[in-house]
């Protein structure tokens, strides 16, 4: 059942409208990640977990049995330190009503998701949510699979199904919107710095040149 339109501002994310669930991001699936670079992966994911949390986007943790697969990578904990991830069984984190209940209750209907792996965790929760009205919106630098085709699988599935493709960069530059909105300027610079790599360095080379310019103007 599909309840949005895919157009328009309304499609957009904004700080006041979704809700972010981070999906497994441990050990485990980190070992049988061949999608992409696992390292890749945890600078994107804690990259979008950080734009998050400086925008005040409504966060949720979760693994799948850590006693095996061990802990939420510490990266990623490290952003949210208070908060315990919620720890499943089920395969399908949306069969889960704990974590279903988290959503609920930030009464946001805009779900960002990032999981490992595609194929199963982030694909089947999508899923599952799109049919209970949920506008889903995945990230898909910041999950994987266990082969570049499961994750390529699952995306094209995920559009095919409704949901709507995003990077954790194209999530960043959505809930800012505008330039002149500069109170969140200094934390949102060093994220990009820490993590966004060429746009990083491009980052760095304008305010070398704003300095220059203002050392010149003075």
């Amino acid at each position: 059942m599909q309840t949005f339109t895919k157009v328009g501002l309304d499609a957009l994310l904004t700080p006041q409208n979704c809700v972010l669930v981070l999906i497994d991001h441990q050990p485990f699936q980190l070992t049988n990640l061949h999608s992409h670079e696992p390292t890749m992966v945890i600078n994107n994911v804690t990259a979008l977990a950080k734009v998050a949390k400086t925008y005040g986007v409504p966060t949720i943790l979760t693994t799948v049995v850590p006693s095996q697969g061990g802990a939420i990578i510490k990266e990623l904990q490290a952003v949210f330190p208070e908060q315990e991830p919620i720890a499943r069984t089920f395969i399908n984190t949306w069969q889960d009503k704990r974590v279903v209940e988290a959503v609920k209750a930030t009464g946001r209907k805009k779900l960002v998701i990032a999981a490992l792996w595609s194929e199963m965790c982030l694909a089947m929760p999508s899923i599952q949510a799109m049919g209970e009205g949920y506008d889903v919106y995945v990230v898909t630098d910041a999950s994987g699979g266990v082969s570049p085709e499961s994750h390529d699988m699952a995306i094209r599935r995920l559009v095919a199904a409704g949901a709507q493709p995003i990077t954790w960069l194209g999530m960043y530059g959505e809930l800012q919107r505008d330039w002149a909105r500069t109170e969140k300027q200094a934390e949102v610079a060093q994220i990009l710095l820490d993590h966004a790599g060429a746009s990083a360095a491009a980052l760095a080379w304008e305010a070398q040149l704003q300095g220059a310019r203002s050392r010149i103007s003075a």
